[in-house]
């Protein structure tokens, strides 16, 4: 079973950095603890031939930290802005790396963007989709070295269950998705 060992303070944090924000509003001066945290991409995949999702699942650190029995989440495919690159190849590359399809850039469409943990980072992430086959794929994906990432094919028509099933953590940039998948797509 997973389990946190110890928690302690970050001396030279890597991805983010906490901040206090000294503000004004309606006249009053006040101080916000916040991080500052990088943007991120995320990317709904929809599998033709399997008419099913593709799906992440993965263990969340921050999660277990705070259910203290499951940091598995399921998300989409996605990964941080952190190097010079147009978002839809950092995308790209996420697609490669996490679920092992090579799909090219012009199949990726923007979908939108919006803000996420509001209250801590106010980091932006900008949602893609691609419609993927057996074609595009190249290898079984499952994220980096230091990551241990499961693909998940979910079946289009089990989609609407997952999202309300409160036993199964779940994003809801990922329930964003399937609504705007299901509002526009699939028809």
């Amino acid at each position: 079973m997973d389990k946190i060992d110890a928690i302690t303070e970050l001396d030279s944090p890597k991805f983010i950095q906490p901040i206090a924000i000294h503000y004004e509003q309606k006249g009053k001066k006040r101080v916000w603890e916040a991080i500052v945290a990088h943007d991120s991409v995320s990317i709904l995949l929809w599998h033709k031939t399997k008419n099913a999702f593709i799906l992440v699942k993965q263990l969340r650190p921050a999660v277990l930290h705070a259910n203290k029995t499951d940091g598995y989440m399921y998300e989409l495919c996605a990964g941080i802005v952190d190097k010079e690159l147009p978002k839809i190849e950092i995308a790209r590359e996420e697609i490669l790396e996490e679920c092992g399809y090579d799909v090219p850039v012009e199949n990726i469409e923007e979908i939108n963007s919006f803000y996420t943990s509001v209250g801590i980072s106010g980091a932006k992430q900008t949602l893609y989709y691609a419609e993927i086959d057996e074609q595009m794929q190249c290898s079984e994906g499952g994220g980096l070295e230091e990551e241990e990432i499961e693909v998940i094919y979910l079946p289009t028509h089990d989609a609407k269950a997952f999202m309300f099933d409160a036993s199964l953590q779940k994003t809801p940039g990922m329930c964003m998705a399937f609504y705007w998948w299901f509002d526009t797509k699939h028809l």
